[in-house]
């Protein structure tokens, strides 16, 4: 069973940085597309980040510029580097791999999350 295992989150300042990662339990990125997820309180899960075995990268509108996704595959972890944080990134952030062919909707794996809390 493939496990995704976030770390990195915390509470940062307006304005300042965090970078998450995702370590995954097996060598996947050439088979699963993967994708940095967050949920606030009282709000619906949102798509922040992708990216495709070939390394293509998506973002979210509210995100672009500010965050990026990357990977290392030696080390089968996926990175969110976030900066120039604000109030309204505070959120639970999830790793997920998705297999193609399967909607961004429903990834096949998640991890268990990771939280990120941007206050003074």
């Amino acid at each position: 069973q493939l496990q995704l295992v976030e770390s990195g989150g915390g509470l940062v300042q307006p304005g300042g940085s965090l970078r998450l990662s995702c370590a995954t339990s097996q060598s996947i990125f050439d088979i699963y597309l993967m994708g940095w997820y967050r949920q606030a309180p009282e709000k619906q899960r949102e798509l922040v980040a992708t990216i495709s075995k070939g390394g293509t990268t998506t973002y979210a509108d509210s995100v672009k510029g500010r965050f990026t996704i990357s990977r290392d595959n030696a080390k089968n972890t996926v990175y969110l580097q976030m900066n120039s944080l604000n109030a309204e990134d505070t959120a639970v952030y999830y790793c997920a791999a998705r297999s193609p062919g399967r909607p961004w909707l429903h990834p096949d794996y998640w991890g268990q999350g990771t939280q990120v809390t941007v206050s003074s």
